[in-house]
């Protein structure tokens, strides 16, 4: 029984499996035919997709190809219209070309009609002027028979008449002028002067650069020297100046041609002595601060100056250099304060003769302007200074002062004048120069020898420390009439020649002796 049980689960078994194949491969062929049907169906798109495509390109070659075919007839007209104005633009030009040669042509045809008019008139001048000649010829040859003279000779004697005469009355048409206005002229120069000088009283002190720096001890020079010179060659370095350490006891001076490097080297060197801390890294800032400050007075100088002559519209630059000034002298007198003394001056001179005082004044107080920078810039202080003052705009009334304040041009105004007289005065006030012994010598030696070098001067004298010159003429040589003549060139030599403060008076003496004896 239980066999047959056993039988009949068997034969199940089989039988599902069996069936289960049948139902697998069923599937698997329902399957099969579903993808085939889809690949089928994606052919089929992929072939439509592909046709649209193609039929898209095809459309936009032939947009493309018209539209490249109306891009290029536009092209070709428009190449066509610019070669044709460009045609037409060169038969313009030839037909002004032809016009002009045309017009050329009848000018040089014009040209060579004159040309030949003025060398007919010119051939007819020239035979003229051969008889006009030979007619001048016949007249000397007559004048010299009837005269006994040639014409050298004749020449030489009239020349040797009109010059005497001339030379009589030029003598004595100056003497007449000068004798009839030197009275009123020289007492409305003294009147006005004497007023200018009056309103500007001032005490004047004979300034000179400080060079030398006292020291407490002689110890203290090694110590500025320093160890193997370091601190000297810093100094020297930083401030352009050069320190002399001789056997000078207990100071050290000071050597440079700039005197505000020589100014900002002396107050360094004064505080380093004075805190007695010396090495280069001390003496660096001392310098730096000894800069700022003597920077700092420039300024100050530069304006105060600008505000007590009652100035406005000075350029900064030109305050800084007004600034300068204050440590630059000339023959011991501060420039910056005889720039302002002659800026006073020539305003009040101004004033008296009814003229712009503020145009003499600033004249005056920039005529020595150049002095500031003169010794950094090549050339004479009255170039560099009228160099400024063109650079800054100053006007043309200031720029000519400034030229003809010392004569090297003439003076062609009243500012101008009215500066060299106020120059002049300021210069030549007592104690306000001075100069070395040997420097005067050579001067009055100058003078002397300017003096010397006129044709009938016998001997010459300076006198009065060089504002009068005393000259023996001999009489034999120089006559009255041209000792007034002589006077003027000898002057006019002086003032060429010599620099010199103020005026020199040139006085002729003229002496005839007869010595006999009786025995």
């Amino acid at each position: 029984m239980i066999e047959y049980i056993l039988v009949g689960l068997g034969a199940l078994v089989v039988g599902g499996g069996a069936a289960g194949v049948i139902a697998f491969k069923a599937g698997v062929s329902h399957r099969k035919k579903t993808a085939e049907l889809k690949i089928g169906s994606a052919e089929a798109e992929a072939e439509r997709i592909l046709k649209d495509a193609k039929s898209a390109a095809e459309s936009k070659k032939k947009e493309t190809l018209l539209e490249a075919k109306d891009e290029i007839h536009r092209l070709r007209n428009e190449s066509e219209r610019e070669l044709k104005e460009r045609r037409n633009e060169v038969v313009r030009q030839e037909r002004r070309l032809q016009q002009k040669e045309e017009s050329l042509d009848h000018k040089i045809e014009n040209y060579e009609a004159k040309e030949e008019a003025i060398a007919k008139k010119q051939r007819e001048i020239d035979s003229r002027l051969q008889d006009v000649e030979n007619l001048k010829k016949g007249q000397f040859e007559m004048l010299e028979r009837i005269s006994g003279f040639t014409v050298e000779q004749a020449k030489d004697y009239l020349l040797k008449s009109l010059s005497e005469e001339l030379s009589h009355e030029k003598a004595l048409k100056i003497n007449e002028f000068e004798a009839q206005y030197k009275e009123e002229v020289d007492l409305r120069a003294r009147k006005l002067i004497s007023h200018a000088i009056q309103r500007v009283a001032a005490d004047q002190v004979s300034e000179t650069t400080v060079s030398v720096v006292p020291l407490p001890n002689d110890e203290m020079k090694g110590r500025i020297i320093g160890r193997e010179g370091r601190n000297i060659r810093t100094i020297e370095t930083m401030t352009g100046v050069d320190l002399i350490i001789d056997d000078t006891p207990e100071a050290i001076t000071l050597s440079g041609f700039d005197p505000v490097r020589r100014e900002i080297a002396r107050i360094a060197l004064e505080r380093l002595i004075s805190d007695g801390r010396i090495h280069p890294a001390r003496i660096e800032e001392m310098i730096e601060k000894a800069r700022r400050e003597v920077e700092a007075t420039i300024k100050s100088e530069g304006e105060r100056a600008v505000l007590e002559t009652g100035l406005h519209g000075i350029h900064p630059e030109v305050m800084k250099l007004l600034g300068r000034l204050r440590y630059r002298t000339s023959y011991g007198q501060n420039v910056l304060n005889h720039s302002m003394e002659v800026a006073f001056l020539s305003g009040i001179m101004a004033s008296e003769l009814g003229i712009d005082p503020e145009v003499a004044r600033r004249a005056g107080l920039l005529h020595d302007i150049g002095k500031a920078v003169d010794h950094e810039i090549e050339g004479s202080h009255i170039e560099i200074g009228v160099d400024i003052a063109r650079k800054y705009k100053e006007s043309e009334a200031v720029i000519h002062a400034i030229q003809a304040h010392h004569g090297d041009v003439e003076a062609t105004t009243v500012v101008a004048c009215l500066v060299q007289a106020a120059d002049a005065i300021s210069a030549a006030r007592p104690g306000a120069r001075r100069e070395n012994l040997e420097n005067y010598i050579k001067r009055l030696e100058k003078l002397e020898e300017v003096a010397n070098e006129f044709d009938g001067v016998e001997r010459s004298f300076a006198i009065q420390a060089g504002r009068e010159i005393r000259i023996l003429v001999r009489p034999d040589v120089v006559s009255d009439d041209k000792m007034t003549l002589l006077a003027r060139d000898i002057a006019k030599k002086i003032e060429d020649s010599l620099d010199y403060p103020g005026q020199i008076k040139v006085h002729l003496i003229r002496e005839n002796r007869a010595v006999d004896f009786a025995k």
